[in-house]
């Protein structure tokens, strides 16, 4: 696959700046694979959309505050992955100024792994600020909404967006399962090659329940909750451990073992998500799909609407 399929034009108003005033409230496109119909929903209308015997999977990670400032020289560490114990991989700027051995605030340098990347040793807990994408430029008036409600063990560096949308009162109406997947950075890093498929994508850190994965084998129907949820089950359906790291990439012509219906938000051109997407709905339909949420002017990307695939 031409990573140039993977392009398409959004008008740059669409990019949504702020979470919706009540999760809830965000849009919802449905798309039903089986007829081809397409309707356009309110998120709390979820439980109506999915039949009764459907197991709601969600990724139960917590963001890491990892967007630490440095002073001298004027920059940022932004924590990726805690490696063990206080040492972690980060994204540092300056680079060029920066020399490893020496301490910045909080923050101690051990080694430049090349591009950016450091492996650094944090000196207590990390008590930065949440790591926005760069496409947000505005500020967050509460960093809770960068989390979704249900979040638990801190290790993410990214939000699994498509559970922003989720409020307790909406969950309380659904079966709901847990795993947890602690998202990198790389699964949102733009495709570095012209084919699809030789682009390597990060491994990130993932944990489920023996007694969840138990029940999300057994469902009669399971409904993945964002592209990280989709990844951990279909890592585990493929035989995988309950726990590791997966480099689980996606691509058109994946077969599905366990998921059913997907739920995610839309997603940036030539990104490994949109790739999953196509690969869960077909390319072709997904292209309409983005090209009717653009002219109904939908909210794209992390704070943006949702749209549902059954």
């Amino acid at each position: 696959m031409d990573a140039s399929e993977l392009d398409y034009e959004l008008p740059p108003e669409l990019i949504a700046q702020h979470p919706a005033e009540r999760r809830d409230e965000s849009r919802l496109l449905v798309y039903r694979r089986a007829s081809g119909e397409v309707e356009h929903r309110v998120f709390r209308d979820l439980p109506e959309l999915l039949q009764p015997d459907t197991l709601t999977v969600v990724n139960d990670t917590r963001v890491v505050p990892a967007r630490i400032a440095i002073e001298r020289p004027r920059g940022e560490v932004l924590l990726l992955e805690r490696v063990d114990g206080d040492v972690w991989e980060a994204l540092a700027r300056p680079t060029r100024r920066l020399r490893a051995g020496r301490t910045y605030g909080a923050v101690e340098l051990i080694e430049h792994l090349g591009a950016g990347r450091w492996r650094v040793r944090l000196h207590g807990e990390p008590t930065g600020h949440a790591p926005l994408p760069p496409y947000i430029t505005e500020p967050l008036d509460d960093e809770e909404r960068y989390q979704t409600v249900y979040a638990r063990e801190r290790g993410s560096a990214a939000a699994p967006t498509a559970g922003l949308h989720f409020t307790p009162e909406l969950l309380a109406r659904l079966d709901v399962e847990r795993v947890t997947l602690h998202v990198g950075l790389d699964t949102f890093r733009p495709l570095q090659a012209e084919r699809v498929e030789e682009h390597h994508i990060h491994g990130e850190r993932y944990d489920v329940l023996p007694e969840a994965w138990e029940r999300i084998q057994s469902a009669e129907r399971v409904l993945a909750v964002g592209t990280t949820t989709v990844r951990t089950l279909e890592t585990l359906a493929a035989g995988g451990p309950l726990g590791g790291r997966t480099e689980l990439f996606i691509t058109p012509g994946f077969v599905f073992r366990r998921v059913d219906a997907l739920l995610t938000n839309f997603h940036l051109p030539r990104s490994t998500l949109l790739a999953l997407v196509m690969a869960f709905a077909g390319v072709e339909e997904v292209r309409r799909l983005y090209a009717l949420a653009i002219d109904g002017r939908y909210r794209f990307y992390s704070f943006g609407d949702a749209l549902l695939i059954l």
